[in-house]
């Protein structure tokens, strides 16, 4: 299976213990362009690891000596931070969806409700729990986590929802995927946590198995 060798390529680029060097030519996207954005910034570790972490100003110089403020737009998103930690913080996703609708309505507002609403319900619960445990999390625990989550939703035995999706957007284009279950309150806690475990009695679907790394470095052992 190629993501399994994706996932474990990912890994090993992860945990590599020297520089890495990304080539660019052309147009580069979906895991090609992962495997460049993730790229350790050595030198930046390297000062952050011998800071005093007690100083947050100290934490701060660092990180600006080794950033730049891009030219933003006037519609980036950047510019809307403090609404976006505010309303992506609550801990469900109907609970986003409410503070959202809570807000001063403009055309970025609206557009980010009607997302919301009409994305697919299994997607959205699966992708939040996954985010916030993966905060908490290294690189290993990820990738092994969301290698099960991509093989329960590639299998559809809980949702069929991404053969669904890609028939309205790629195959018939009609943008109108009918999605099941159709409604958030309709996915069950029991129903989230299947995504998040093994694949039972099918060896094609074996669990994820990462190559050994020994003496990995903070970084690639937890997050925060």
């Amino acid at each position: 299976m190629s993501i399994r060798k994706e996932f474990s390529m990912n890994y090993v680029i992860a945990t590599y213990s020297k520089a890495q060097v990304s080539i660019l030519n052309g147009i580069v996207m979906g895991g090609g362009a992962a495997s460049v954005v993730r790229q350790r910034l050595p030198l930046l570790e390297e000062a952050l690891i011998k800071a005093n972490f007690g100083a947050p100003e100290v934490i701060s110089s660092i990180i600006g000596r080794f950033s730049q403020m891009p030219s933003l737009k006037k519609n980036s998103a950047y510019h809307r931070l403090d609404i976006i930690n505010k309303c992506f913080s609550p801990r469900t996703v109907e609970e986003i969806i409410v503070a959202f609708a809570a807000e001063k309505k403009d055309d970025w507002i609206s557009s980010t409700i009607q997302s919301l609403k009409t994305a697919s319900p299994t997607s959205l619960k699966i992708s939040l729990r996954s985010i916030r445990e993966g905060r908490l999390q290294g690189i290993g625990k990820c990738l092994v986590r969301e290698f099960r989550m991509v093989c329960h939703v590639m299998r559809g035995d809980i949702s069929k929802d991404f053969v669904e999706g890609c028939r309205a957007i790629l195959f018939d284009k009609d943008k109108n995927p009918k999605w099941e279950p159709s409604k958030l309150e309709s996915i069950s806690g029991e129903m989230v946590e299947c995504y998040f475990s093994k694949v039972k009695d099918d060896d094609d679907w074996e669990d994820l198995k990462l190559p050994v790394r020994p003496n990995l470095a903070t970084y690639a052992i937890a997050k925060l």
